[in-house]
């Protein structure tokens, strides 16, 4: 037997109660603009984060963070924040998070330089 699809307000309402009350703006303006569109991003959020996964909620979310940080996605770095404040994720944690994302990119800075030093 399978499952009845939530409707495009159900989804919303689940996202923003996620999200301490607020939707990015990009979500908003997907559902009416192109609903299918939200349907995937959920099926893609179910794929990358089981409810069974064996990462927690706040574990997935300040990857995610760290991952908005060093991409410069504002928009993803707001959600996640907004998550993290429905979380009650500390500020010691989001701090260490954004040391990790910025050590990580300049792993990367450092690791493209590779040529660069083998030549000089």
């Amino acid at each position: 037997m399978e499952t009845q699809k939530p409707t495009v307000e159900q989804i919303l309402s689940k996202m923003k109660e996620s999200m301490n009350g607020e939707l990015p703006n990009v979500v908003k303006l997907v559902s009416e603009k192109m609903p299918e569109m939200l349907y995937e991003q959920i099926r893609s959020n179910m794929f990358a984060m089981p409810e069974d996964g064996v990462l927690n909620n706040e574990t997935r979310t300040l990857i995610y963070l760290g991952i908005a940080i060093v991409t410069g996605s504002k928009t993803c770095i707001k959600a996640m924040l907004n998550k993290a404040k429905a979380q009650n994720i500390s500020k010691d944690k989001l701090i260490e998070t954004y040391k990790v994302a910025r050590y990580a990119e300049s792993s990367r800075v450092m690791g493209n330089a590779e040529l660069l030093f083998e030549e000089i």
